[in-house]
């Protein structure tokens, strides 16, 4: 998706911050501002997406803990555009220019985004951005340490995140992106946004490719800041999935089994290095035989973090914008990190 006529209007505050910000609206064209709270070349650290949906706010919530867990500042956007339309009826009601409208209409998300925040504790950059969600998202990224958004929402960046948002953020972000389904759960009290101790673990789906290489050193560093264990699968073909519709092409089941211990030995010498780079990181991996889509799913259920990689040489990952990432994204039990090859 083009996202080079996407132009920002910051609206920074931290949650405490009470005052209005502009009234003028922006122009296409205008330049992007930067981010600021971060050094480097990620200074907005965790981008969230915001809508005011219900998944928006657990999303929010999602992207305060692991902001603070990993020490970065918080950004939260709000897009808005102005169907072409509109401006025609603006000039025929001049009381309130489509515009503005729209970007108040912003605002006031940003402001109820603010009140989810009140006893937030981290640094927080509060945004108003012109453009089509997707590519707000996407070109902010390259700025980002990660990017979050929920499963789905009133409209926006969320009401299509299974449409165009899904398709575009995972498929060409410039940082790992991580969808909250709404079975995220939320704290509450002042403490509400303190990252939460789990036991579970986070759990990775690889295919053993150069390019899986990126989701798992993703995965290996979640799990280091979340103090849990890391879950390393791999999914090969079950009987049918090798013979498809011709029965008579079935390999021996030993053939299959053959196949899965072979798998299972190259996973593990992979992962050696791994072990050897982080000693205090418990790492245990498995291969699966069946369908990819279900069975990381299923798996999902037991993981408080399910990663993938955008795309690969296997049957668990060259789909991943396909049939297994949509598949993920609308049914796993709890959120999902897409990471681009080139993460690292």
């Amino acid at each position: 998706m083009p996202d080079d006529d996407v132009t920002a209007q910051p609206a920074r505050t931290s949650p405490a911050d009470t005052s209005a910000p502009t009234d003028a609206a922006p122009a296409p064209g205008a330049s992007d501002a930067p981010g600021t709270s971060l050094d480097g070349d990620r200074p907005l650290g965790v981008l969230i997406g915001y809508d005011g949906s219900e998944q928006a706010v657990q999303a929010l919530h999602y992207a305060a803990r692991a902001a603070l867990r990993q020490d970065l500042p918080l950004t939260v956007v709000t897009a808005y555009t102005v169907p072409t339309m509109a401006y025609a009826e603006a000039a025929l009601t001049p009381v309130v220019p489509a515009e503005v409208a729209r970007l108040n209409a912003a605002r006031e998300l940003l402001d109820e985004a603010r009140e989810h925040l009140r006893d937030y504790s981290g640094a927080v950059d509060l945004r108003a951005e012109w453009g089509d969600a997707a590519g707000v998202l996407v070109k902010l990224s390259a700025q980002a340490a990660v990017a979050v958004v929920g499963a789905r929402g009133r409209g926006g960046f969320l009401g299509r995140l299974l449409g165009s948002v899904s398709a575009a953020l995972p498929a060409h972000a410039h940082c790992p992106t991580v969808v909250v389904n709404r079975g995220y759960e939320l704290g509450e009290g002042a403490h509400r946004f303190e990252p939460i101790e789990e036991d579970a673990p986070v759990t990775v789906g690889t295919d053993g490719s150069a390019r899986a290489e990126a989701a798992l050193d993703v995965a290996a560093q979640a799990a280091l800041s979340r103090g849990t264990s890391l879950r390393v699968l791999m999914v090969i073909p079950s009987l049918e999935d090798w013979g498809g519709s011709y029965a008579a092409w079935l390999p021996d089941p030993d053939v299959v089994e053959t196949h899965r211990s072979r798998a299972a030995t190259g996973l593990e010498r992979g992962l050696a290095q791994r072990r050897t780079e982080h000693p205090e990181l418990t790492i245990t991996s498995e291969v699966l035989v069946g369908d990819p889509v279900r069975l990381l799913i299923a798996e999902s259920t037991d993981a408080q973090l399910t990663v993938v990689g955008t795309r690969g040489h296997g049957r668990a990952t060259s789909t991943l914008l396909g049939s297994v990432s949509r598949g993920l994204l609308q049914h796993a039990e709890g959120p999902v990190m897409v990471v681009p090859s080139h993460a690292t």
